[in-house]
C-alpha cells in the first residue's frame, strides 16, 4: 500500500511519492531548478512527468503558459486539483513517454508546444532514445527540449535502485542522445555539485532508501551558498546534468 495523500489519492510508487513530498518543502532548491529550466523554455510549454507539480507550480505562479503531464493517474488528479482554473494554465495529460501506442494516443498533441521539458524522467526508462523521439513529436518545427537527469554512474546507489533508475549520465552521453536525434544543443551544464555529498553519504554509507527530510531542509537553507559553488563547478561536475536543444 502506498502512502496516503489525503482522502482521495494514494501513491502507487511509494518511494517516488515520498521523495516528491520531501522535495516539495525545499522551496529554495525548487526555485533554483526552476530558474535553470525556465531560461531555456518559451511560448507554450509542456512538462513531461510533472509528479505533484513541484516545478510546474513555479511556472504557473509566474503566469507562464504551461501544460503538465504524468503517466500515473493519481498524479494527474493532484495536478488537476492544484492548477485547474489558474491563469495561463493549459491542461493535464496522462502521458507515458514510451507508451507503445504513443502515436495513436497523443497525435492530437504533435507539434503543439514551443518547449518541452522533463526533469528526472528519462533515467527511469530503458529506451531513453525512444523517450527523446516522442518528446520531439510534441514540439513544433522550431521547438526546444530541456532534459535534466542524474549525473555520473559512479554515484549510482540505493537511492537510484529504490527510485528505479536504469542509469545515470555524464554530459557527453546526454549531448549524444540529443545530437543523434538531430537536436541542436544550445545549453549544457552540470547542476547541484553540493548535492553529491548528501547523496553519497545517505545512499552509500547510511543506506537510506529515500531522501531524509531533515537533510533536505538543511540543504535548502544553504542553497545560496551552493549556487555560488555551482558557478565554478557547473562545467565539470554535479549531481545532475542539464541539456537544452532546438529541434532542427
Amino acid at each position: 500500500m502506498g502512502k496516503k495523500l489525503d482522502e482521495e489519492y494514494v501513491y502507487t510508487d511509494e518511494v517516488g511519492g515520498e521523495t516528491l513530498d520531501v522535495i516539495a518543502e525545499a522551496d529554495r532548491f525548487n526555485e533554483w531548478m526552476y530558474k535553470t529550466v525556465e531560461k531555456n523554455t518559451y511560448g507554450e510549454i509542456l512538462e513531461i512527468g510533472s509528479g505533484i507539480g513541484n516545478i510546474s507550480e513555479l511556472f504557473v505562479n509566474s503566469n507562464q503558459p504551461i501544460s503538465v503531464s504524468d503517466m500515473r493517474l493519481e498524479y494527474c488528479k493532484i495536478l488537476k486539483k492544484k492548477f485547474t482554473g489558474r491563469n495561463n494554465f493549459g491542461n493535464v495529460y496522462q502521458i507515458d513517454i514510451i507508451d507503445p501506442e504513443f502515436d495513436k494516443k497523443h497525435i492530437n498533441l504533435f507539434g503543439k508546444f514551443d518547449s518541452v521539458f522533463a526533469l528526472n524522467i528519462i533515467e527511469h526508462v530503458e529506451d531513453d532514445n525512444l523517450a527523446i523521439k516522442n518528446c520531439l513529436k510534441l514540439l513544433n518545427s522550431s521547438g526546444q527540449l530541456v532534459i535534466l537527469v542524474p549525473a555520473f554512474q559512479v554515484l549510482y546507489n540505493v537511492f537510484d535502485e529504490e527510485l528505479e533508475h536504469f542509469r545515470r549520465y555524464n554530459k557527453k552521453q546526454l549531448i549524444k542522445l540529443f545530437t543523434q536525434n538531430n537536436i541542436h544543443v544550445v545549453y549544457n551544464r552540470y547542476f547541484n555539485f553540493a548535492g553529491i555529498i548528501g547523496w553519497w553519504l545517505s545512499g552509500n554509507i547510511l543506506k537510506k532508501k529515500n531522501i531524509p527530510s531533515g537533510q533536505m531542509k538543511l540543504y535548502n537553507s544553504l542553497v545560496w551558498i551552493f549556487k555560488i559553488i555551482d558557478f565554478f563547478t557547473n562545467r565539470f561536475v554535479g549531481l545532475s546534468v542539464v541539456v537544452a536543444g532546438k529541434k532542427k
